[in-house]
């Protein structure tokens, strides 16, 4: 019997967190262990001083180890997790996301053959999700499935390589072999991941029956962080981003969300879209040519400002 464990890195968890650890427990494949990797203790002892409740005493297989902020890494706190797994496959989740059903874990180990490095799920928005918001879900996460491979690369360029942790499984034994997550990245870990999976001959799986519930609804500058986060990511690895361009895929999904606009009768919306985009734009071009920026404006730039305290 293949064995799953699910880990979850979380910063200051609220009460939709307890129900998330309610539903994974839930579900029809139950997870080994539930490793949460949380950043600064000071928050989990809130939550569980807040709701009275202490997951780690309510279930038999929930593992929590503590990091600083300054030590958190967006992949190398996601392989300490995985070091603390002896499951053949685990899946990566974020502590806003939530299952949509009792299968989700299920879904995602069916697409998990031999040479399959990751399988990941569709996200759903929530119910207060904007209507641009709404329609990137469509855009990134259509209901036909997927196994991609380096030949793919053609036709489908930097959609090749991606996937998201936001819940994504993963193989343990091809992950050992690859090396695991880049131990140094600010974002995009599982991009990383995925695009060094394809280049050694492995696939990465798109199932839409995979479902989790996950958006949303970003400020002009929440943007404008996030995309410069992406562009320093990208700078930070040539070996995987160098030769596809994520900037065709961007201009194909502002039309059809435009078009979109149009085709439901709320063409008053498009202009606030394009400020939205102006802001993803600028952020991410700057953080494409970060190093050439003083870093004290680097670190206003990044929403992971630790990243540049630490390594730049």
């Amino acid at each position: 019997m293949r064995t799953v464990d699910v880990i979850i890195p979380t910063y200051k968890p609220d009460i939709s967190f307890l129900r998330l650890l309610d539903d994974l427990q839930k579900q029809s494949v139950r997870p080994s262990k539930i490793i949460i990797m949380n950043t600064d203790k000071v928050f989990w002892d809130r939550l569980v001083e807040k709701s009275g409740e202490n997951p780690v005493a309510k279930y038999d297989n929930i593992i929590i180890r503590h990091v600083t902020k300054s030590e958190f890494d967006h992949g190398d706190t996601r392989n300490e997790g995985v070091r603390l797994s002896e499951a053949d496959f685990f899946l990566m989740m974020t502590q806003d996301a939530h299952p949509r059903d009792k299968v989700l874990i299920q879904s995602l180990l069916g697409a998990m053959d031999s040479d399959v490095a990751a399988s990941y799920a569709r996200q759903y928005p929530r119910s207060d999700c904007s209507l641009a918001e709404r329609y990137s879900r469509k855009f990134n996460y259509p209901s036909e499935p997927m196994k991609k491979t380096q030949a793919d690369i053609a036709r489908l360029g930097i959609k090749t390589y991606f996937c998201s942790n936001v819940c994504a499984m993963y193989n343990r034994k091809i992950f050992d072999e690859i090396g695991g997550f880049t131990r140094k990245t600010i974002f995009n870990e599982d991009m990383v991941y995925a695009g060094s999976a394809c280049q050694k001959g492995y696939a990465i799986c798109y199932v839409p029956e995979a479902g989790v519930i996950h958006s949303h609804n970003y400020t002009y500058l929440q943007q404008f962080h996030r995309n410069f986060d992406i562009g320093v990511s990208q700078t930070d690895h040539p070996e995987i981003f160098a030769a596809v361009s994520s900037e065709n895929e961007g201009k194909k999904m502002v039309r059809q969300t435009i078009d979109h606009f149009r085709h439901i009768g709320k063409s008053y919306m498009i202009p606030d879209y394009c400020i939205m985009c102006a802001f993803r734009l600028i952020g991410y071009k700057l953080g494409r040519n970060y190093k050439h920026l003083p870093r004290k404006l680097r670190i206003s730039f990044s929403l992971n400002k630790e990243y540049f305290k630490k390594w730049n």
